[in-house]
Order: structure tokens, then C-alpha cells, then sequence
């Protein structure tokens, strides 16, 4: 870990989004608690609370849920081209800047937008993975570091490689259940500051809150 790795594990965060000077966030929103490292892009996309990303990640058109965790040169939704068209090259649809057109071929921004990407609650990307367009991930899930996803991902199942597979799941499906019905992930702060010490055993978590009713 280099010095400002470290540097930012320190920080301390509030109520507010946390977002790097040297990052860029457009038409986006940032959930209560969130924390934007160093030269990340977010675009038309929406953040929940708590969630995370480590330098050097790209976001567009995604929903990403809360408490996730993102490593660094992570990519969510990469931008799909046009590949039926003679040529892919962006000069297509981008029409203004290459001086082709009075106007932009919105129909190709519109399908990137269609075509968003779903990240759940407790979702943990690791480094250099790829979510690519069109793809859901469940609540929990975990995706290995320089994994590309083509495919949905069931909730608490880790995936890795290329293209990302199935390994193992974290959880049994019955503990997976149990933990999707309690949804701690939408507790309000005194509720989670109250139980907090609780999220470090799982079967002390379900015995206790399993078959509550908030």
C-alpha cells in the first residue's frame, strides 16, 4: 500500500458524499456516506450510501447499490459501438465534434443508457475487473480482480476470470435467503450503529434479527 493509499484509509467521512478533487462526477447521485477516491468518472448513474471506489474507476449508466466495495481501475459499463454499422468508429453519432453534422446521432446514446448496468447492496469488485453492459449482480456478490462479467451474477456468489464463471458461493443458499430477507443494508444509521458489532458473525446475525420484524 503506497503512502497515500494509506493516507486515505484515515480520512474521515460524514453524512455528505466524499468526492476527490481530482475526480469528475456528472448527472449522478451520491448516497449519504459515500466516499469517490482519486480520478474517477461517474456518469448517469446513482451511488447508495456507503458505497465506495478506490482510484481510477469508471462508472456510466449503472445503479449501484449500498455498502458496495470498488477497487481501483475498476469499469462499470464500458461503452458498447455500433458494430453493425460499416464503420464503429464514434465520428458516427458524434457527429458535431468531427464537424459532419449540425446534430449528434442521439439513438446511439439513448441504447447506452437502455443497456445500464445493476451492481446490489454489499456487492465487493475487485481490481481491474469489468462489469460489462446489460449485466446484474446480485446483493452480496463478490467479482475477482481482473474478472470481465458478461453475465449476471446470482446474489452471494463469487465469479472470477475470463469471462467471469461461477467459483463458489459465499454463503449457503439458505444463509444467502435468510441474509436478503433481513436487508440489513437498509437500516437507518441508529439502527446500524445500535448492531453494529453484530455484522462480524453470521449465524449470531440471523439467530438474532432473522425473524424480526422491522
Amino acid at each position: 500500500m503506497s503512502a497515500d493509499q494509506l493516507e486515505k484509509t484515515k480520512r474521515i467521512l460524514g453524512p455528505g458524499p466524499f468526492v476527490d478533487e481530482s475526480s469528475v462526477v456528472l448527472n449522478s447521485d451520491l448516497g449519504e456516506w459515500t466516499s469517490i477516491a482519486d480520478r474517477t468518472l461517474i456518469q448517469d448513474s446513482k451511488i447508495g450510501k456507503y458505497t465506495y471506489t478506490d482510484g481510477d474507476v469508471n462508472i456510466a449508466h449503472a445503479h449501484v447499490g449500498k455498502f458496495c466495495s470498488i477497487a481501483s481501475h475498476v469499469r462499470i459499463n464500458p461503452s458498447n459501438h455500433p458494430m453493425w454499422r460499416v464503420t464503429q468508429h464514434h465520428m458516427t453519432y458524434r457527429r458535431k465534434q468531427y464537424q459532419l453534422d449540425a446534430r449528434d446521432d442521439e439513438s446511439i446514446f439513448q441504447w447506452r443508457k437502455e443497456d445500464a448496468v445493476t451492481i446490489g447492496h454489499d456487492v465487493w469488485i475487485g481490481h481491474n475487473a469489468i462489469v460489462m453492459p446489460g449485466v446484474t449482480v446480485g446483493n452480496g456478490a463478490v467479482i475477482g480482480s481482473g474478472a470481465v462479467v458478461t453475465k449476471d451474477v446470482e446474489p452471494y456468489m463469487i465469479v472470477a476470470g475470463v469471462p467471469a464463471k461461477p467459483i463458489r458461493r459465499r454463503f449457503s443458499e439458505d444463509v444467502a435467503d435468510q441474509l436478503q430477507k433481513i436487508a440489513w443494508w437498509n437500516w437507518d444509521r441508529a439502527t446500524l450503529e445500535a448492531r453494529f458489532k453484530d455484522l462480524n458473525d453470521v449465524e449470531l446475525f440471523i439467530e438474532r434479527y432473522g425473524n424480526r420484524e422491522e
